[in-house]
């Protein structure tokens, strides 16, 4: 592989030869020649290979413009770069007009005064430009870095949503409600929901706070009140599902487990659409952090509504999905209740289905809607309430601060 010297002695010779040649077929030969030496364009060969080219430019004459921001402010504009955890160049041409001085001053940036001058007058682009091969190599720096992933998390394999089984019952995709309101601190009521891929079977809980053993306790309450035996679980990457606990239940009942991929819901959709249809849709957004909160969500969940969505409430499922000439054609099946897809599945015993028509003939859709309301009510009383209390205790901090205030003594000057 010639270097770029050793590239235009060779064509400064061949250029000799080229002049003196005519006819298109003798010179195309040269070019030919040429290109399969020096790997270069035939058309830029051609420009090279005139009688005056750049060929004859002596690189010591060329003046080259002298840089203000030359490598000598380099050092300091990356220390003041990291100090500043990396910002953009127009976040961080303020910063040098304002702090350079005053780092110098307390000794973090150790610099000559011309320095100062110049960080303190660089531009956004500049300073951009600057930092340009830094970037480059903090990057490959954390390219290479090697990812910190648990034992157990490489365990647990990765499904995404088309390898799961939609044909079989008891393949069931698990996920957690949050119910914190505006804030997440302390300790507030999750929704623990459950869902069959197959059916579309629901079964919900309510537990305090994220813990793994309340997971594990809520997961087992849910999985007595399905009408089919469970298969597999597939959660999301949270530490509430993916810990010793679940993975050790989990193989002491012979369970598949199986995550989505991070930050990935499309691996866990059929979940993720009960969460608001079944959850969100009903209990809202706000912040349920009490005892009484929590046994209601779990009356609401055990009670009127698993039976409402689970006789009543049908579900239509994806049968093909193909794309035809750049869109996507989607069919679904006819619209059925999870109670009709498990009575229609062989893999129920003969006296579940019974006991399951049973329980479907002493239904009253009506009335459990009528229910599902009153209790929905009851639950925003209880939350109106909790406000009251609090905003009555708040006010009566304020007065008895307000008055340790009046009772201070004034100081006498």
């Amino acid at each position: 592989m010639m270097n770029m010297q050793s590239r235009n002695q060779y064509l400064t010779e061949l250029r000799i030869e080229y002049l003196k040649i005519w006819g298109r077929k003798a010179r195309g030969a040269l070019l030919d020649e040429a290109v399969k030496r020096t790997k270069l364009n035939r058309k830029y060969l051609m420009d090279k290979l005139k009688l005056k080219s750049n060929l004859d430019r002596d690189k010591s004459q060329v003046k080259r413009r002298r840089q203000y921001y030359d490598n000598s402010i380099k050092p300091a504009l990356v220390r003041m770069w990291h100090i500043f955890d990396c910002p953009c160049g127009q976040r961080l041409e303020p910063i040098l007009k304002n702090e350079t001085d005053k780092l110098v001053r307390l000794g973090e940036l150790d610099c000559p005064i011309s320095v100062v001058a110049k960080l303190k007058q660089m531009g956004s682009a500049t300073i951009d430009r600057k930092l340009r091969h830094q970037k480059e190599v903090e990057r490959r720096k954390n390219k290479q870095r090697s990812k910190i992933y648990p034992l157990l998390y490489q365990r647990i394999p990765v499904k995404v949503f088309a390898e799961q089984d939609r044909q079989i019952l008891g393949n069931i995709q698990i996920d957690l409600v949050e119910h914190c309101g505006a804030s997440v601190s302390g300790g507030f009521a999750n929704t623990l929901s459950t869902t069959d891929i197959s059916s579309g079977w629901w079964e919900g809980g309510a537990i305090m706070s994220k813990g793994k053993e309340n997971t594990l306790i809520g997961l087992k309450q849910a999985r007595s009140r399905f009408p089919f035996p469970w298969l597999e679980i597939h959660s999301d990457n949270g530490t509430e599902f993916i810990n010793a606990h679940l993975y050790q239940y989990a193989r002491g009942q012979q369970l598949g487990f199986s995550r989505s991929r991070p930050y990935k819901k499309n691996d866990n959709c059929l979940v993720e659409q009960k969460n608001w249809t079944h959850v969100k849709k009903f209990v809202g957004y706000v912040r349920y952090d009490t005892t009484n909160e929590l046994d209601m969500l779990n009356d609401l969940y055990q009670g009127e509504l698993r039976l409402f969505k689970n006789f009543f409430q049908p579900v239509i499922k994806l049968v093909l999905k193909e794309r035809i000439r750049g869109r996507i054609y989607r069919r679904y099946d006819k619209p059925k209740t999870p109670y009709q897809r498990v009575m229609e599945s062989q893999g129920v015993p003969e006296e579940k289905k019974q006991q399951l028509s049973g329980i479907y003939e002493s239904l009253n859709p009506a009335q459990l809607k009528r229910s599902i309301d009153r209790k929905l009510r009851v639950l925003s009383r209880a939350y109106q309430g909790k406000l009251n209390s609090l905003k009555v205790d708040l006010k009566k901090k304020i007065s008895v601060r307000f008055s340790r205030v009046e009772q201070m003594p004034v100081p006498v000057r």
